[in-house]
């Protein structure tokens, strides 16, 4: 065996101490990088339960209620909604995909927003040209409300814009602004909620108008995973050559919830609905409109 010598001794424990320290500063290392990704993924998780939560959150501060197939709901939920609505003009039958419906978040426990995607108009129709409506958003703020423990009740500010249209002018010729305010309360497995508010163009008032809206609502729920309803959709129109007249629609709806193997509220849920607009007044727009809709609670 080599022997080492005095002058090689100093050498050789250089070199272990500077071994040894690069062992210590990797494993320092490599214990940090798992840490950082550790506390990267509870944060990520956390995040992502924190926005799941949304919904069942606010079962503690507003109404468990179906929210209604026309008019908008005075609470706050998030969701995914699509509809397909099948209606009757006067030398038309149009198909609209979509519904005005989109995306809904809700950011803290007081407000909620909504991204909607422009629909798209199927008309049937040589004087109509096929193509999309008006993108819109939409901002709830929940100014009160309570649970089935404290008056059962919900009252909400809603403002929609909806963008100027790109080609086709499906649905608004112009942008346009909708305020209302939505309110509804519950007793027992019975609830009434009601809507105000007009849908205001931002320009071409001589042509399209503009309209005060009142939807009101009456719900019942008589078992875990159904709920009924009737809404009166009703417009009053202010300008154009419409000017004066009223539409009035009522709509039967039904709802149903299916629900995933464990039912928490936690979890997405899917909700089936239908419902059909039927005019009671002698003006209207169009009639017999039809509405199939999916929506999921997540």
């Amino acid at each position: 065996m080599a022997q080492i010598t005095e002058l090689q001794r100093p050498l050789r424990l250089k070199q272990t101490h500077t071994v040894n320290a690069l062992k210590t500063i990797s494993s320092l290392a490599l214990a940090a990088a798992l840490a950082a990704g550790a506390c990267a993924a509870s944060a990520q998780q956390s995040f992502y339960g924190q926005f799941r939560a949304h919904n069942a959150d606010m079962t503690a501060v507003q109404p468990s209620w179906m929210g209604p197939l026309i008019q908008p709901d005075a609470r706050l939920a998030q969701a995914a909604r699509f509809s397909v609505a099948n209606q009757r003009a006067p030398g038309e039958h149009i198909f609209i995909y979509g519904g005005n419906h989109g995306i809904s978040t809700i950011i803290g426990n007081r407000v909620q927003w909504d991204l909607d995607p422009p629909s798209y108009f199927r008309n049937h129709s040589a004087a109509f040209k096929d193509g999309f409506g008006n993108a819109a958003t939409q901002l709830k703020y929940r100014i009160a409300s309570g649970n089935a423990e404290h008056g059962n009740f919900a009252l909400t500010a809603i403002t929609s814009y909806g963008f100027a249209p790109r080609a086709y002018e499906n649905f608004m010729l112009t942008s346009y602004f909708d305020p209302k305010i939505a309110a509804g309360i519950a007793r027992g497995r019975f609830n009434v909620q009601s809507t105000i508010g007009g849908l205001l163009p931002t320009g071409k008032i001589e042509t399209q108008g503009r309209l005060i809206e009142w939807n009101v609502t009456a719900q019942v729920h008589p078992t875990a995973r159904m709920w009924f309803d009737v809404e009166n959709n009703a417009a009053f129109v202010k300008g154009s050559i419409y000017d004066g007249k009223t539409q009035n629609f009522i709509t039967p709806a039904a709802f149903y919830m299916v629900r995933r193997g464990n039912t928490e509220t936690r979890h997405s849920i899917l909700v089936l609905d239908a419902g059909m607009q039927i005019a009671t007044s002698h003006f209207s727009f169009y009639n017999h409109n039809l509405i199939t809709e999916a929506r999921i609670l997540f």
